[in-house]
């Protein structure tokens, strides 16, 4: 499954081969309550139809028209057209105007696309699990790629604008059961790379068919943890219930980096699993802590869908709260 931002982009290509002139909006700075944070994208077509969204629906309208008057004055985005800042929610008069009555402020930088050789490279960098930061200076319009690293985010400085785009998150599994195949989904939506291991050949066949942009890694758990380097980016979560292929791979992934190590079982066996590891590993208590077990959120999650609902939601609270950036709802926005 593609990222919000990777489908804008892809209907950015596919547009722009069907003769469409577009633009390329994107979030740079916000105050107050934003829907939407900085790096979001959104794109307008020449007659309207958009893709992404840029603050939930509040101004998306007038940018529509915004687009359609330009377009329809010049006829497509004239060779050579730079981008633009535009501000929205400056007044209380243009917040309560544009819907924004939470105080939200969005500043967004407008970019004609008439080049989209960069939308390409990108599109096939990412598939191949890369990470890659986009870099636009804005008194040319020149976009520039280069690799990025995990943990690099989006930068502004009123002259250029760089933005990260790839699986900025990595999650390796241990099993390609059922479960595993539901939690797999879920995370891909959420810009996650997908890692899967699962030595037992009986399960080779799950993972080629129909698991897309998730990626099988051979070998032993414990040594696909190891070579793996996880890092404060890595999120580790062992479901094959066979002690065999868990105990090892959580024994490494709990002394690593990785935000996140969890493992499906009960409280009882994972209170044995815990005596057991202490006993016979080189554990310490802390260290030990670190495991979720049983691991997700007390949904009362009973179906294999529910209970990777429950896990990628406790993946997800705990690192946004490794983040800082824990997001409470109030009132119609995010703050």
């Amino acid at each position: 499954m593609e990222s919000l931002d990777l489908r804008v982009l892809s209907d950015v290509l596919a547009w722009r081969n069907a003769g469409h002139a577009v633009t390329l909006v994107t979030v740079v700075e916000t105050w107050g309550s934003a829907p939407r944070p900085p790096g979001a994208l959104l794109a307008v077509r020449d007659d309207g139809v958009v893709s992404g969204s840029v603050s939930g629906g509040c101004v998306e309208d007038d940018l529509i028209a915004r687009t359609k008057a330009a377009f329809k004055t010049t006829g497509a985005a004239p060779e050579g057209a730079k981008p633009s800042m535009i501000a929205y929610g400056v007044s209380k008069e243009e917040a309560t105007r544009f819907g924004l009555p939470c105080g939200g402020t969005l500043r967004l930088v407008q970019e004609p696309l008439t080049d989209t050789s960069w939308v390409a490279q990108l599109l096939a960098r990412t598939a191949a699990h890369q990470l890659v930061s986009r870099t636009l200076t804005l008194s040319t319009g020149v976009v520039q790629l280069s690799d990025a690293v995990r943990g690099q985010t989006m930068q502004f400085d009123g002259s250029t604008l760089t933005t990260v785009f790839g699986p900025k998150w990595r999650l390796l599994l241990i099993g390609a059961g059922q479960l595993s195949q539901a939690v797999a989904q879920m995370a891909s939506m959420l810009d996650f790379e997908v890692l899967v291991c699962d030595p037992r050949e009986e399960y080779a066949a799950t993972l080629a068919n129909g698991l897309g942009g998730v990626r099988r890694v051979e070998g032993m758990p414990d040594d696909v943890v190891r070579e793996l380097v996880p890092d404060a980016h890595t999120a580790i979560v062992a479901l094959t219930h066979d002690p065999k292929l868990d105990d090892m791979a959580l024994l490494e992934a709990l002394h690593s980096n990785a935000f996140y190590v969890g493992a499906l079982g009960s409280r009882r066996n994972q209170d044995t699993r815990k005596k057991r590891l202490a006993e016979h590993f080189d554990l310490t208590a802390e260290e030990l802590s670190r495991l979720h077990g049983p691991v997700g959120l007390a949904l009362g999650a009973k179906t294999p869908a529910e209970i990777a609902v429950s896990i990628v939601a406790e993946m997800v609270q705990v690192k946004n709260a490794v983040m800082g950036t824990v997001a409470t709802t109030e009132g119609c926005a995010l703050t």
